[in-house]
């Protein structure tokens, strides 16, 4: 396997061998540095002629192209090279933009969705994680259905998985028995900060001494056009509300602490807009920890409602507030949706889905799956 990735720094190697078959090409385009991701569109054409050489001297099978960027460079090697061409998107403008289109029309160059939809239509296969981004590469870009390929991601089960919530919370300084609702993500409007912060305003203003102690832990930094904006926001909500002693910042974390934060916290929100699969809800679920999700995307196929976690159809603080309360309230309930969320997160290995992902390239190359060439 040959990946490959823009180089960002003039000290990274050209090649890296991760194992026997497996190596990481760092490719220049543009400077040599990090760039914003709204200017690395101008750099794929670039990127996309220095790939064409490194794979014209050293022969692949198939293109997997990952993001729409990547999309636009695997769709012109497809044809450059007559190699087929898997695609994930992982993110797709027009479904972005039924979530909140005037954050989208600023956000996003207006060729993406054009892009997506040539790539959709020229690809041999293209992976959803789940059979609502199936039905939305169907519906919002006409994807035939014979080559759209349901490949769910994983969760190192080993990794995310249930342990004391005492000695986690002391690894990471948390007090021992105070209910904490935990959010991780980026910190953008998408993800719904802000409905979780007034979501806590509302349950520190209930009667339950229990709930009223409630603490909020936020994992994650900005990200994004309005990633600050929404970090603003969010810090205004603690300032209307009172809220400094019962929000925590945490910069983002590596898994291996990452893991540890879900294990300290008694119930994860995720109430995002939009979420093509929801892979923090699964690393949640994996440690044993409820889950509380707005109903949209790929997490209505991970949270089973009313028996892991809960599912919000509106974007209301206080629907968030009353499902967030009856699981710090009640731990039998808590703890039974914990084990169940559990159960169904051990359907999500890696191995599964690298065995899935190597069925759908055999496919290609075998000349199965064959899209325009």
């Amino acid at each position: 396997m040959e990946v490959f990735t823009r180089a960002d720094s003039p000290t990274a190697p050209a090649v890296v061998s991760v194992e026997p078959g497996f190596r990481v090409h760092h490719v220049p385009a543009g400077p040599l540095a990090p760039v914003v991701k709204e200017a690395l569109p101008e750099l794929v054409e670039e990127w996309t002629a220095a790939v064409g050489r490194l794979l014209a001297a050293d022969p692949v099978d198939a293109i997997h192209a990952n993001y729409w960027l990547s999309g636009v460079a695997g769709h012109a090697l497809k044809h450059q090279l007559d190699l087929p061409l898997i695609s994930t998107f992982h993110t797709l403008d027009r479904v972005k933009a039924e979530a909140s289109p005037e954050e989208q029309a600023a956000a996003e160059p207006a060729r993406r969705a054009h892009a997506e939809a040539e790539i959709i239509g020229c690809s041999d296969a293209v992976l959803a994680s789940c059979s609502v981004e199936a039905a939305q590469l169907s519906e919002l870009y006409g994807a035939p259905a014979e080559r759209v390929e349901i490949v769910a991601p994983g969760v190192d089960l080993a990794f995310f998985g249930p342990g004391d919530q005492g000695q986690a919370r002391r690894a990471v300084g948390l007090e021992p028995d105070q209910p904490i609702i935990l959010f991780v993500g980026r910190i953008q409007p998408l993800k719904g900060l802000t409905v979780a912060v007034e979501a806590l305003a509302q349950l520190r203003s209930r009667p339950s001494s229990r709930v009223a102690r409630a603490a909020l832990v936020v994992v994650g930094g900005p990200s994004g056009p309005h990633g600050c904006e929404e970090l603003a926001a969010a810090h205004a909500l603690v300032e209307r509300h009172h809220l400094h002693d019962a929000v925590r910042w945490v910069p983002p974390q590596p898994h291996e602490m990452l893991s540890t934060y879900f294990r300290a916290a008694d119930v994860c929100v995720v109430p995002s807009r939009s979420e093509s699969f929801g892979l923090v809800a699964l690393e949640a679920a994996a440690c044993g920890i409820p889950v509380v999700a707005a109903a949209v995307g790929g997490l209505t196929t991970l949270v089973d409602d009313g028996h892991s976690g809960f599912l919000v159809e509106a974007r209301d603080p206080a629907a968030y507030a009353d499902r967030l309360a009856r699981l710090l309230d009640d731990g039998e309930l808590a703890a039974r949706f914990g084990w169940a969320g559990r159960r169904r997160a051990e359907r999500y290995t890696w191995a599964a889905a690298a065995a899935a992902l190597a069925q759908v390239g055999e496919r290609c190359t075998t000349g199965a799956l064959v899209a325009c060439r």
